[in-house]
């Protein structure tokens, strides 16, 4: 179950129990569970990297609690666009959590992983900068981590950032333990 299902299922059933048994006083000083933001990316132009892009996507998903990426739907505007092209990855960002990723081929053909690459460059959407040279255990060092290091996982630090530049939520405040998703090929 994800952390945010799970802590507002909890948070309503305190309240419910609190009123129950009287304490509403108890029930009103409760934090309030506040929803992720939610961004949506269009991916339709990414080619060959859609279901890189989607696994990126879900990786954030799973990650953090205070936003969550979501395919467009028809006749919606998208906060990121991402395109394939045969430059370089990288993304332009307008603001935080809305932008452009560019799945470049370049790197794709040096030997980079395109899951690392998707969930990367989805980060620099969420707010994260570069973070090179690094250890392939930062998502954020990028390139820095050769092209054997396929982690597409944020760290715990680079989660942190995410929480923070998108408002924290009650689970980050609150310290929950965080699990991490793990894709293989």
């Amino acid at each position: 179950m994800h952390i945010r299902t799970a802590t507002r299922c909890f948070a309503v059933l305190t309240t419910v129990t609190f009123s129950l048994v009287g304490g509403q006083a108890a029930a009103a000083t409760a934090e309030p569970v506040s929803a992720a933001r939610v961004l949506t990316y269009d991916a339709s132009g990414s080619a060959e990297f859609r279901s890189a892009v989607d696994r990126g996507a879900a990786i954030w998903n799973a990650s953090v609690d205070a936003v969550e990426l979501r395919p467009v739907t028809a006749g919606q505007r998208p906060n990121i666009r991402v395109l394939a092209d045969n430059g370089w990855p990288r993304a332009q960002t307008t603001s935080l959590g809305n932008g452009t990723v560019y799945m470049g081929r370049q790197a794709v053909d040096q030997g980079y992983d395109t899951v690392r690459i998707s969930s990367h460059e989805l980060g620099h959407i969420l707010g994260l900068p570069d973070r090179k040279p690094g250890p392939c255990s930062s998502l954020m060092s990028g390139s820095s981590a050769g092209t054997a290091c396929t982690n597409p996982n944020p760290d715990a630090a680079e989660r942190a950032e995410v929480e923070a530049n998108f408002g924290g939520g009650l689970t980050a405040r609150a310290g929950t333990a965080r699990h991490e998703a793990v894709f293989t090929d």
